[in-house]
């Protein structure tokens, strides 16, 4: 659908539309909402140092107090809370392993969702499968053609947007599992060794082009999923859709 020419009239006139990526790392999700936004100005927040971060402004911090402190004087938000505290690493056999050696994660997707609410702006937040996050929309990189699966699922807070057709996968992600090797057209982009993704596989398969950070980027969500959301939530502003 084409847009209207100053979608940014349903938030302030005469300024950029003001998002914040809270905790951001290096900017992947800042990244498609720079591609999806025709004017804007994104901040990013994370605990961590993020000397390769994408947007136009970073603070360093705690990304729920930020949310609470500074929220409301966003127009739009995305939060990516860590999943280590939500999918398979507090699960099973991990859960357990975990607890063995002391490691703890904490669960922060309703204390974020708590945060995002009541600055009563529109949010998404970007969540694993295994997470508290609810799945109004699953993306997938087979839908843009990229080099990894990566499923990630969304919540729309304060607007709706359709789910896209999954599509089917191609083959296999490319490196050992149980003591067998498979190759295939994705690479895993997550820990080390066993044919887990060098640095320049993940950037081509992510389509990050701006950190050679390992971890970072394997903890980086691919622009392409971001830009799709923010596309769906400006024809949802257009059409007048709330959630």
């Amino acid at each position: 659908m084409t847009q209207p020419t100053d979608i940014r009239r349903a938030f302030a006139p005469g300024r950029p539309l003001l998002v914040l990526d809270a905790f951001c790392c290096i900017g992947g999700a800042t990244e498609g909402y720079r591609r999806a936004f025709p004017d804007c100005h994104i901040t990013g927040v994370d605990k961590e140092a993020q000397p390769d971060y994408r947007g136009d402004a970073f603070h360093r911090g705690d990304a729920i107090a930020f949310i609470r402190a500074h929220g409301d004087r966003f127009d739009f938000i995305h939060a990516s809370p860590p999943c280590q505290g939500e999918g398979a690493p507090t699960k099973g056999t991990n859960a357990a392993r975990n607890a063995a050696i002391g490691r703890t994660y904490p669960r922060l997707i309703t204390p974020t969702r708590a945060a995002l609410e009541a600055t009563g702006r529109p949010y998404v937040i970007e969540n694993v499968a295994g997470s508290e996050v609810r799945k109004d929309i699953r993306l997938c990189g087979e839908s843009f053609g990229l080099g990894v699966l990566m499923h990630r699922y969304f919540e729309l807070g304060g607007w709706s947007a359709p789910q896209p057709p999954h599509p089917a996968h191609r083959g296999r992600v490319r490196g050992w599992r149980h003591g067998a090797y498979h190759d295939g057209p994705y690479v895993a982009a997550y820990g080390k060794g066993g044919g887990k993704a060098t640095v320049d596989e993940i950037r081509a398969a992510k389509g990050i082009d701006w950190s050679t950070d390992h971890f970072r980027l394997r903890e980086a969500l691919p622009p392409a999923y971001t830009q799709w959301i923010g596309a769906q939530f400006l024809t949802s502003r257009a059409l007048g859709v709330a959630a």
